[in-house]
């Protein structure tokens, strides 16, 4: 049959479906069949023929119908399941019945009535008091999920069979080890497959039902509460699942193994068509949903490597219920990590190919699922963490993730982002390994809309820093308490900064000390003293190799002078805030001498007028999302307690931690937002009296008077000489003792986690086009806007 009679036949169908107004019997095979039976639609006709529109008629019109349809229709992949998909036929009833859920599911989540419609055990309408005998019937959610997991290794249809004698003695998909089936060769298995087209879009099919079933997640409002379980993942990764090892590797194997270039060739994209691509954003994204688990609220200890002779570590503890997530947390060989680590860079690296030979590969768009990947990685598994940050392999991922947060820093559509790209630094920075490995040179080789410098990954991270910062999108303000956190993390181990780096530093404590900037939000202030803690920790551990450094404090001494003199009295006050209405601009440019940008770059653009993105929660501030850690003489760290009450006003004066009102005021920044902040002399006073100031006071009372002398005696205007100068100098001994390096590292929490969640699913969302899943269903979990 044609496929133009085939999908007549099917929207016939259809059109019965929406009109008839009495129930129509489960056993009318001949109705039912017309769905699945003989027709070939692809998944796009199946969106077109069946409009949102009349899904939601037979919704609410006749319930019955739409509850014997999707009953159907779970049957039908049951027995596909069961009966191992041995012919073509049975091959195109699963992908029609599959194709037909996808579309039909979300219609089922948007209506909290039917919410518990597939966890029922009642089968279906149009059964007349057949339930007495269901006792023992699984729930429709449980037998979709188990049908759609033995799919996913069905022997011919999604999997190489290994058959080898005649045709008759078919494989039992009951008794097929599914663990010899993994799709590809990685973490636990080393035999690759032979590459299949079909196979890999059959797989994909299956996948994006398995996603659409996950979906339920998106038509629950964001709260804590809300997203710890997920029904469906819940039951999928559990031990219900008998493929649930082979799964998950063959989702990870699948993604990290996936080279975009295509054999090596350059251009090759252009000749050949790429089947694995959808198959891999599709394994991304049932990855990250499967994985979406709050750490906060488990026990994951993760644990000693005992290397067994498995990947996974079978050590104790046994780790949480989830066993993608238990999985995950258990792999321990190098090889597996190496295999990963490899994987994420290359394909996190591909949009970068592109700037210097354009076209040359095909360029990925799913970096943001692959971001979420490896953050899951790094917060599951701290010996992945500890593996990535032990070779200079961390820059492979830093630097393309310098260069998203660099590129899309004007885009109000990419915020989310802008986001999870800090919140990975903000991890990585929080072990002294990531600082020290910043030292590595950074040889110019992707074109950056940034200033020319010579320097390492260290300058690399501040330049795109201080780009972010004074010309981002003004909705990244509330990252600049973890751009900086990240800044004073590292600092203690940066060995030398660039000319351009240090002016960079001090063009922000310029931009953040004015009095308008520091008494126009209750939180402003902090800002300065992050910097100030950075100077402090270079000035203290790192002197000798910081002339540059040093110099530019010399040069911009009046900042700190202004500080130190800050006025408290009212009028000073009420004149600051006339200059901040009258200047509303976020932060000066002026006073950064921007050098010209990298030869080949684009500047970061906005976004497209139009384009489409997904609302997010706010995320937890900088004192929730951090918990403060003190480096010992030996290097280790010990936690410091948080403070019970606002006590921190007799702590050290390197501290300057906010107080109590400034935790409360934090909540309140929106209303600061409106104007709604009034400064007082007393809150000024209470923190300025903390300013971390000493040390770079002493500096500029003992080398202040040294280089004027040199300047005075020399004529000099050269810089070259007082650099010189500074290069051999010393401070030993004239310095106060040296402040204990404070370290502020990421802790998981209720409010990361729910952020996570919808800024995923917000990815999934927008990223699933063809066909559009979710488009004009009503979702709760965030909410669609247009630029």
């Amino acid at each position: 049959m044609g496929s133009a009679d085939s999908k007549l036949n099917f929207r016939k169908a259809v059109i019965q479906l929406t009109t008839k107004t009495q129930p129509v019997e489960a056993t009318d095979d001949a109705f039912w069949d017309q769905f699945w039976a003989d027709t070939a639609t692809s998944v796009q006709d199946v969106f077109a023929l069946v409009p949102a529109a009349e899904i939601r008629a037979v919704r609410e019109e006749s319930p019955s119908n739409l509850a014997t349809l999707c009953y159907k229709a779970v049957e039908k992949l049951v027995q596909g399941a069961e009966s191992g998909c041995h012919s073509e036929k049975e091959r195109q009833v699963v992908l029609n019945c599959s194709r037909l859920l996808t579309r039909v599911l979300p219609y089922i989540f948007e209506d909290p009535d039917w919410r518990g419609f597939f966890w029922s055990t009642v089968p279906g309408a149009g059964r007349g008091g057949g339930e007495e005998d269901d006792e023992t019937a699984r729930p429709l959610a449980e037998s979709l999920l188990l049908a759609i997991a033995d799919l996913l290794f069905c022997p011919d249809f999604t999997v190489q069979s290994h058959r080898r004698n005649n045709v008759d003695s078919a494989e039992d998909v009951r008794s097929l080890d599914s663990c010899e089936y993994i799709w590809e060769a990685g973490v636990g298995f080393a035999h690759s497959p032979q590459p299949n087209s079909i196979h890999d879009m059959n797989r994909m099919e299956l996948l994006k039902l398995l996603l659409t079933c996950f979906s339920e997640a998106m038509y629950l409002p964001p709260s804590p509460e809300s997203g710890s379980t997920n029904p469906w993942v819940q039951f999928f990764c559990s031990t219900e699942n008998r493929h649930a090892l082979p799964l998950f590797t063959s989702l990870l194997n699948t993604v990290c193994a996936y080279d975009p270039v295509g054999y090596g060739i350059p251009y090759n994209h252009l000749l050949f068509s790429d089947y694995r691509e959808p198959l891999v954003e599709e394994a991304a994204q049932v990855l990250i949903v499967t994985l979406d688990h709050d750490s906060a609220t488990s026990t994951t200890c993760t644990v000693d490597g005992t290397t067994t002779g498995t990947a996974m570590d079978d050590a104790e503890p046994p780790g949480p219920e989830n066993l993608f997530v238990n999985y995950l947390s258990r792999i321990h060989r190098e090889e597996d990590f190496q295999f990963i680590l490899k994987g994420i860079a290359r394909l996190l690296s591909n949009p970068l190919l592109q700037t210097y030979l354009p076209n040359s590969t095909k360029k990925i768009q799913f970096h943001q699922e692959l971001l979420v990947l490896f953050w899951k990685l790094c917060d599951f598994n701290k010996k992945f963490l500890f593996f990535v940050l032990k070779s200079s392999d961390v820059l492979d991922i830093l630097v393309p993730i310098l260069y998203f947060l660099n590129d899309a820093r004007a885009d109000q559509s990419r915020v989310g982002l802008m986001h999870i790209g800090v919140f990975i630094l903000l991890l990585l920075s929080g072990e002294r390994n990531f600082g020290v490995r910043l030292n590595k040179p950074y040889s110019v080789r992707v074109p950056m809309d940034i200033p020319v410098f010579t320097g390492t990954h260290a300058d690399l991270l501040i330049v795109v820093f201080h780009k972010i910062v004074t010309s981002g999108h003004q909705r990244l303000q509330p990252l600049f308490d973890c751009l900086l956190t990240i800044v004073v993390n590292v600092s203690p181990y940066l060995k030398s900064l660039s000319m351009v780096t240090a002016n960079k530093l001090l063009h922000l404590l310029e931009a953040f000390s004015t009095t308008w900037f520091l008494f126009s939000a209750s939180q402003n202030h902090h800002l300065v003293f992050f910097l100030l803690e950075v100077f402090n920790n270079i000035i203290q551990y790192q002197f000798d190799g910081n002339s540059n450094l040093v110099y530019a404090i010399i040069r911009k001494r009046g900042v700190f002078h202004q500080l130190a003199n800050l006025p408290t009295d009212p009028p000073s006050i009420h004149k600051a805030l006339q200059r901040r209405r009258k200047t509303p601009e976020p932060l000066s440019r002026a006073g950064s001498q921007e050098g010209a940008s990298m030869e080949g770059s684009r500047p970061a653009a906005p976004a497209e007028p139009g384009t489409l993105k997904t609302s997010l929660v706010a995320t937890p501030g900088i004192d929730k999302l951090t918990e403060k850690s003190q480096v010992s003489e030996d290097g280790t760290l010990r936690s410091l307690e948080p403070e019970s009450q606002s006590s921190s006003a007799e702590g050290s004066p390197s501290e300057g931690e906010p107080s109590q009102t400034w935790r409360e005021q934090r909540r309140l920044s929106s209303a600061s937002a409106s104007g709604q902040w009034n400064p007082t002399s007393d809150w000024i006073l209470s923190w300025k009296s903390k300013l971390p100031l000493q040390t770079i006071m002493r500096l500029l009372q003992v080398l202040v008077p040294q280089v004027e002398k040199i300047c005075i005696d020399k004529g000099l205007t050269d810089e070259s000489e007082i650099l010189r100068f500074l290069q051999h100098g010393t401070l030993v001994g004239l310095l106060p003792v040296p402040h204990p390096i404070l370290i502020r590292k990421y802790q998981a929490n209720s409010g990361t986690a729910v952020w996570f969640r919808t800024y995923m699913w917000g990815v999934i969302y927008l990223r699933n086009v063809d066909p559009p899943i979710w488009y004009d269903t009503d979702v709760k979990l965030f909410e669609i806007q247009r630029v």
